[in-house]
């Protein structure tokens, strides 16, 4: 258990049943890293879960935090569970509670809170956080599963082809030079790649590790580098459009629920912008957060940023026109919800013949380049 003094640690303790017997204190470094730690999404779900059951029925908030404590076995969350209870009981509420740990509570996860606090409708929110939660850890599961097979195949490709250029080549070139024939261009260059293989492996190896880490660093350091790299990242083949999809699904789910449990379209936007987590979708967002705020409808604001469909543009049109809006929002969830779902389906088939086109390919070149001397020299035997 982690407290900031021993008073603290063993008022906590004793709320608990226990009685203190020994302590240890440590730096501030060591405890700073020690709160930079989050929970599972399995744990945000179940304490959602349990928050929402409890306060709907009838359960004080204090008492279902308490319950929820000590019902699950001790581990990092235990003690955030008892900072909120001890902030609660401090005089402050749920939400800014639970706004003193970022790293597990998010802007809408706490805008969320605090609304229902303010509207008395904790409960109903609670549900549709528990709901948006649990969308999220099937979708990354779910994506998880599916890239296993695509990660397998690359990592027999990159053995098989290190293999060919470390192993097979170099015992292979002296046959081929004694062959006496002239060496084709793509024999040249396959000897050419085994040889940097052989002589610099290390670099070989590093170097997609070196160019990740410097791109990363220069991205964190210029905001224009990192806009064209979000960009790039809704533009790539295959997962490019997957991509795309899964951010505007969950800025989707989070506008519409937003929007539904009482907040402004402005605040729900400018809360959203953080969400999607891209240079590219944050500007669409702030350029039709800009216009609504000028006097423009939200469909046509959505429209003039050319990222969102024109299917989604409708469907909130419409929902201007009847007044019935947040039915509109939740249509455009539950439209990119589909489309994400989809799109996951869609994408192990596609991957799968793309490798192994790429395997084939490999294999075939080396085939070529190995093969092509050797019947060269066969077919210029005169028998």
């Amino acid at each position: 258990m982690v407290a900031s003094n021993p008073m603290e640690l063993e008022k906590r303790l004793s709320s608990m049943g226990f009685d203190l017997l020994s302590y240890k204190e440590h730096n501030r470094v060591s405890i700073s890293l020690l709160q930079k730690k989050t929970i599972s999404r399995r744990d945000l779900i179940n304490f959602t879960f349990h928050v929402e059951q409890l306060t709907k029925s009838g359960v004080p908030l204090l008492d279902s935090l308490k319950d929820i404590r000590d019902s699950i076995e001790y581990s990092r969350f235990t003690d955030v569970l008892q900072t909120v209870i001890d902030d609660i009981e401090g005089g402050k509420t749920l939400s800014l509670a639970l706004a003193e740990h970022p790293q597990i509570f998010d802007k809408v996860y706490i805008a969320l809170i605090r609304v229902g606090e303010e509207t008395g409708n904790l409960p109903e929110v609670l549900k549709d956080l528990a709901e948006t939660v649990r969308w999220q850890d099937e979708l990354a599961s779910h994506t998880k599963k599916i890239m296993i097979y695509p990660v397998i195949v690359s990592i027999v490709v990159l053995s098989v082809v290190s293999f060919l250029m470390m192993y097979l080549m170099p015992q292979l070139l002296p046959f081929i030079r004694n062959i006496g024939t002239e060496i084709p261009l793509h024999t040249r260059i396959l000897v050419g790649v085994s040889n940097a293989f052989v002589d610099y492996w290390f670099i070989v190896f590093s170097l997609p590790f070196v160019v990740y880490a410097s791109i990363r660093f220069s991205a964190k350091r210029s905001q224009v580098l990192r806009y064209l790299i979000d960009g790039l990242k809704l533009k790539l083949w295959l997962v490019g459009s997957l991509n795309t999809r899964i951010k505007l699904a969950r800025f989707a789910n989070y506008f519409a629920m937003m929007y539904s449990s009482g907040i402004t379209v402005l605040d729900a936007l400018t809360i959203s912008e953080d969400m999607v987590d891209n240079l590219v979708l944050e500007d669409s967002i702030r350029r039709a957060r800009n216009n609504i705020s000028e006097g423009s409808r939200i469909s046509d604001s959505f429209e003039s940023t050319g990222v969102f469909p024109s299917m989604i543009v409708r469907m909130l049109r419409v929902g201007e026109d009847t007044g019935a809006m947040d039915e509109a929002l939740l249509n455009v969830s539950y439209f990119y919800n589909r489309e994400v779902k989809e799109s996951i389906d869609k994408l192990e088939p596609a991957l799968v013949p793309a490798l192994t086109i790429i395997l084939g390919g490999i294999m075939l070149w080396i085939m070529m380049a190995v093969l092509g001397p050797v019947y060269d020299a066969v077919s210029n035997i005169r028998i």
